[in-house]
């Protein structure tokens, strides 16, 4: 081989490997079409409704809403993109940055995304449970590992 052409074929070799990596986030988060649809969980008087687009090009994108007797109600929106810590789970809420959470490994049918940094939560958890969707986000505050659960039924 030819000195000239070992820079380029070892560009081309890079630009493949990160091709690859980038596909692999991709790949996990077409795996978590289970999670699309609208959901509703509803609790001494209080309704959160989530929805999930399916993923479609490597993404998917979700909004929350949450209504409490006598307050404002409370919207979120969510994205789960492939970045390259891994699949990522981004929650944008009111008046805070987003936070990230990256996806570990796990079994079919759940999805466990981690942010040890962050104060709470340092998990966000999504599980299929027959035909619901339960949700958690957990973390320790002060020692005690703390969290709150929601098991969503499809919305009609």
């Amino acid at each position: 081989m030819s000195r000239a052409l070992r820079p380029i074929l070892a560009a081309l070799a890079a630009v493949a490997l990160a091709s690859a990596a980038h596909a692999a986030p991709a790949d996990d988060i077409a795996k978590l079409g289970w999670m699309a649809g609208s959901w509703i969980h509803e609790k001494d008087g209080v309704v959160t409704r989530e929805a999930w687009l399916p993923p479609l090009g490597g993404v998917m994108a979700g909004a929350g809403q949450t209504n409490t007797p006598g307050r404002r109600p409370f919207v979120s929106h969510y994205k789960i993109t492939p970045e390259p810590a891994g699949a990522t789970f981004t929650a944008i809420l009111p008046g805070q940055p987003p936070t990230a959470f990256v996806l570990l490994p796990g079994k079919d049918g759940e999805a466990v995304f981690e942010n040890k940094a962050h104060d709470f939560p340092q998990r966000v958890i999504f599980r299929r449970c027959g035909g619901a969707l339960c949700a958690r986000i957990e973390g320790e505050i002060k020692g005690k590992l703390e969290f709150e659960a929601w098991r969503y039924q499809r919305l009609k």
